[in-house]
């Protein structure tokens, strides 16, 4: 997925990454808030990757720890904006998000479409009913990482998912550099 890039790769003393907050730019912080680092997905639309409406991509590690009903969420095309966008965006928690999310993938159609259109256009670009300050479009933890934040899976539940979604996106790379 082609986007701006609004964060440095700056890493702790043990080579891990630090926190989104830490590594966000002042630029970076700028691009998110009028919403330009979407701009390049354009690119990702036209070559067919991507949808105008749909859910927002997500990580391929998040996917270990959603549920069967939250994954539905993959059965539509990923998209530059979606009803969960128009709904709250950064604002709502992730159930929240993935429930918008599948209530799209349930009613689908190009009415629903061409409203989430206009609504992200008046939001993005006309500034209507945006929050005050830039919170909602600053940072959101990836979802595994906001369960284990808010007490719902363990240290031990999560680092066991974290592995398996390695152990997958290992094999899914290694499959692919052998049938190229």
């Amino acid at each position: 997925m082609y986007k701006l890039r609004t964060m440095t790769d700056e890493r702790d003393e043990h080579g891990k990454l630090l926190p989104d907050e830490q590594r966000l730019t002042e630029f970076g912080r700028k691009l998110r808030a009028s919403s330009l680092d979407e701009l390049p997905e354009v690119l990702n639309i036209l070559k067919g990757d991507m949808s105008v409406i749909g859910p927002r991509p997500q990580l391929v590690r998040d996917l270990v720890f959603m549920s069967a009903e939250q994954r539905m969420r993959h059965t539509a095309r990923p998209g530059l904006s979606g009803l969960a966008q128009i709904k709250g965006r950064n604002a709502l928690v992730w159930e929240k998000k993935f429930r918008w999310d599948v209530e799209y993938i349930k009613r689908v159609s190009f009415l629903t479409d061409a409203k989430i259109v206009w609504l992200t256009f008046r939001k993005v670009f006309l500034r209507y009913d945006m929050a005050e300050s830039n919170e909602e479009i600053d940072l959101t933890s990836d979802y595994g990482d906001y369960l284990l934040k808010n007490h719902r899976i363990s240290q031990d539940r999560y680092e066991a998912l974290q592995s398996h979604a390695d152990r997958l996106l290992e094999d899914y790379y290694t499959s692919k550099r052998r049938y190229e």
